[in-house]
C-alpha cells in the first residue's frame, strides 16, 4: 500500500509518499509561504528527480491540490493518479485528552480536533483543514491522525500536573502534555530492536532548533521535557525552556511589553538567539567558539547542562538506564554537543567513545559508546514521516 504522509504548519506543508510493501520514500516535498507572496513547492523523488513551481496560494487546500498535481505528474510524479493512494497519514499537533492514540478520521474526531485547536492555535487549524481538505478531494480514502501527543498519553499523574489548583486541571485541562511523540515514539522503538530488550529503560533526547527529552520504559513515556506547549523544559534554538514566571513578569515590565506578547518573546527571541544576540543555528555556534566568541560558548554550555540535568533525573526516574538515544538535527550531527552533553555522565555509567563520536554522522543507527560503558549511547536518525506511515497502515489494515 502506498501512503500519503502530511505534516502541515501555519504556512507550510511537508509531504511524503511512502510504499509500505518495503517502507520505501518514493518522493518527498514542501510548499512553503502558503497564504504569502512567494508561496513555492519543491519536491524530489528518490532517483533525485525533482520538481518545483512558484505559485501563489491562498490557502492549504490551493496547497494540496499542488501537491496532487506534483505527486501525479507525468515527467516527476510518482503515481499515475490519487488511486494508487491507500490512505492518508496527517501528523496533528495536539490530542489533548481526547486521543491516547493515533485514530481513524470520522465526524466525532474532526469535532474533537476542532475542540481542541484552543491547545495550539497557531498549527491545529493547518493540521485539521489538511484533513477537511483531503476528505473532500480523496472520498473514500481513509485518513488517520497521528498526534504528536499521544506517545505521551502513557505519564501519570504525577509526572504530568503542575502543582497550581487542582480546577484549573479539571476545568480547563492546564497540565504537561510533551511534543515530538512521533519521533520519540519512533527513536525509542527503534532503540529497542536495536538492543535486543523490549524492557530496556531509555532517555531519548530529540535535539534540534525544538529539543525535547523523553524517560521511556519498555517502549512507554513516564515523563518528558516539554509541557503545556513546547516552550517548557530545554533551552532551544529561540525558545527560553523553563524560567521562573516571576522572572518573566519582571522582564515584561522592564521592556513595557504587553502581555500578550510575552509567550511569542520567550518563543521566538530568547534560547540561543537571545543568549548569543546573533542567532539560533547550532553550527553557527560552534564556528563562533572558534572564533573565540564567549557568548557561544556559554549558550551552549547553558544547553547542554540543561540535557545532563533532564537525563541524570530521568535516569532516577526510570530507576537506571539502558541506553541514551539522539537524534533530531544537532543530535544526529553534531559530535561536539553530544560530547558536551555527556561530560560528567560517567557517575551512572555512561561513557562516549570520543573517536567513534567523531564519525558518528553516517545516517544509520550508530553506537558510540565507550567498550567500558554500562549505558548504551546511540545515535538513531528519527524519520517521523515513516513512524506515521506505520501508524496509517496499522489502522487501516485493522479495518
Amino acid at each position: 500500500m502506498k501512503i500519503f504522509v502530511i505534516n502541515a504548519g501555519s504556512s507550510s506543508l511537508k509531504y511524503q509518499v511512502i510504499d509500505m510493501t518495503n517502507e520505501t520514500l518514493l518522493v518527498k516535498g514542501n510548499v512553503e509561504r502558503i497564504g504569502i507572496d512567494g508561496t513555492f513547492i519543491k519536491q524530489k523523488r528518490a532517483d533525485g528527480k525533482t520538481y518545483e513551481i512558484q505559485k501563489n496560494l491562498e490557502n492549504h487546500s490551493e496547497a494540496l491540490k499542488l501537491v496532487f498535481d506534483a505527486i501525479t505528474d507525468k515527467d516527476a510524479g510518482v503515481i499515475k493518479s490519487l488511486d494508487e493512494i491507500g490512505a492518508v497519514g496527517h501528523r496533528v499537533l495536539h490530542g489533548a485528552e481526547d486521543f491516547s492514540e493515533s485514530v481513524i478520521v470520522d465526524d466525532e474526531v474532526l469535532r474533537l480536533c476542532d475542540k481542541n485547536t484552543e491547545f495550539g492555535p497557531l498549527h491545529m487549524p493547518a493540521n485539521v483543514g489538511c484533513i477537511r481538505s483531503c476528505m473532500a478531494l480523496m472520498p473514500g480514502v481513509p485518513q488517520v491522525a497521528v498526534f504528536d501527543t499521544t506517545f505521551h498519553a502513557t505519564m501519570e499523574k504525577k509526572a504530568y500536573l503542575y502543582a497550581i489548583p487542582y480546577d484549573l486541571y479539571t476545568n480547563y485541562k492546564i497540565r504537561k502534555y510533551g511534543f515530538h511523540g512521533t519521533s520519540h515514539n519512533y527513536i525509542s522503538h527503534e532503540a529497542l530492536k536495536y538492543l535486543g530488550n523490549p524492557k530496556a529503560k531509555i532517555i531519548t533526547c530529540h535535539l534540534g532548533n525544538g529539543s525535547s527529552i523523553a524517560a521511556v520504559d519498555g517502549g512507554k513515556c513516564i515523563d518528558t521535557s516539554m509541557g503545556f506547549t513546547p516552550l517548557e523544559g530545554l533551552i532551544m534554538g529561540t525558545r527560553s525552556g523553563n524560567i521562573d514566571p516571576a522572572a518573566v513578569e519582571f522582564a515584561r515590565k522592564k521592556m513595557d511589553m504587553k502581555a500578550e506578547d510575552v509567550v511569542n518573546f520567550l518563543n521566538k527571541k530568547c534560547g540561543v538567539l537571545g543568549i548569543t544576540g546573533k542567532t539560533s543555528d547550532f553550527r553557527d555556534l560552534i564556528q563562533m567558539i572558534n572564533d573565540g566568541d564567549e557568548q557561544a560558548k556559554l549558550a551552549l554550555d547553558m544547553f547542554a547542562l540543561r540535557i545532563r540535568e533532564y537525563i541524570g533525573a530521568y535516569s532516577v526516574a526510570l530507576g537506571g538506564v539502558d541506553a541514551i538515544v539522539f537524534a533530531g538535527g544537532i543530535g544526529e550531527n553534531n559530535s561536539y554537543v553530544r560530547e558536551l552533553v555527556l561530560e560528567g555522565t560517567e557517575v551512572f555509567g555512561a561513557k562516549i567513545d570520543k573517536e567513534k563520536n567523531k564519525v558518528a554522522s553516517t545516517g544509520n543507527i550508530e553506537e558510540i559508546s565507550a567498550k567500558d560503558s554500562k549505558v548504551k549511547i546511540i545515535i538513531i536518525p528519527t524519520n517521523e514521516e515513516l513512524m506515521i506511515a506505520r501508524d496509517t497502515l496499522r489502522l487501516v489494515s485493522q479495518k
